[in-house]
């Protein structure tokens, strides 16, 4: 039985995924389906870069606007329902193509990570959020930095969520995350895929993140959050933990001024862009597709893209018959 096709376009924040995406779609009679951890709540547009839907040109989106924000999202339930779209889409003949730019979120679909829970000991998870209230997050992340270095410098000291499980991990199995981590990768792809990478100067990615950031202010980013405040979310949310909310939720609370928020906004977001592509360069099989000067979309799509898709028998008409991933 031949295996599902999937094609993977992902990238740095700001590296332009969504009109690269757009055109893939066209090309190939795709639909997209959604990697990003932020994309999936409703009422948060501005903040997460949403596709706006006269932008989707048609193509249909998936695991976009599917959550309230006061509900708790995570990899394996990204799996689940992203598992669940792509067999949709193969149904219908068509082509998935998952697009974002959250690294583990990719890595769980495409080698189909196993994520059995391990509910055994629920007291050490209460332990360790007990410890970060008290102690705080950089007090928690020194703890990671103990058992296991490498995860900690792969996992920011403020995504506390994502630090207590690399140490629930340590605690439960007496293995680094890390290791695990770098087993999972090795595993084969369960779909016929192919994986490209979106990439540019450093220094143009930059300027391009910090004019986003800009443009998120002036469209209304600070209304956005000082909404999602007013219907009762706040920073123990996993909804309002992202890049650009937890700022500016800080700011709300008295944290610092606007200005100093939309200083860290930018500054950290050259980070995340930082280790995203620290993260891909991780990854086996990729194809890089540098976007630095003035090639179009479609120009992309047309000369770097679709050849490895032909090679790889991807584009064309698909049988819904084909190997199942459930």
């Amino acid at each position: 039985m031949m295996k599902q096709p999937l094609i993977i376009l992902t990238g740095p924040t700001a590296a332009g995924k969504t009109d690269t995406s757009i055109a893939l779609a066209k090309a190939v009679d795709g639909e997209i389906i959604s990697a990003d951890s932020m994309q999936v709540y409703r009422h948060m547009d501005i903040g997460s870069a949403k596709i706006r839907p006269e932008e989707m040109d048609g193509i249909p989106h998936h695991l976009i606007d599917v959550l309230e924000p006061e509900e708790d999202f995570n990899v394996v339930r990204f799996q689940e329902l992203a598992k669940r779209a792509i067999r949709e889409i193969c149904s219908k003949g068509k082509i998935p193509i998952l697009v974002g730019g959250t690294g583990f979120y990719i890595q769980a679909v495409l080698y189909d990570i196993d994520f059995t829970e391990n509910d055994g000991d629920m007291s050490y998870r209460a332990f360790l959020e007990e410890t970060a209230r008290r102690e705080g997050a950089e007090y928690l992340h020194g703890m990671l930095e103990k058992v296991d270095p490498e995860a900690a410098e792969q996992i920011h000291a403020h995504n506390v969520k994502k630090v207590i499980r690399a140490l629930e991990f340590h605690h439960q199995t007496g293995q680094k995350i890390s290791e695990h981590n770098a087993r999972e990768r090795e595993k084969t792809s369960v779909y016929n895929s192919a994986y490209f990478v979106l990439t540019q100067d450093r220094s143009v990615l930059y300027e391009k993140i910090d004019r986003r950031v800009d443009q998120m202010m002036e469209a209304g980013l600070l209304d956005e959050v000082r909404a999602l405040k007013a219907r009762g979310l706040d920073k123990n949310c996993v909804s309002m933990q992202g890049l650009g909310y937890k700022e500016i939720l800080a700011y709300l609370d008295g944290a610092y001024s606007l200005d100093e928020a939309v200083r860290i906004i930018k500054r950290d977001t050259r980070h995340f862009a930082k280790r995203q592509l620290t993260w891909f360069r991780r990854e086996k099989d990729v194809i890089w597709i540098d976007k630095t000067g003035s090639v179009s979309a479609e120009e992309i799509v047309e000369r770097q893209i679709l050849p490895v898709l032909h090679k790889r028998n991807i584009t064309g008409s698909f049988s819904g018959t084909q190997k199942d991933v459930s």
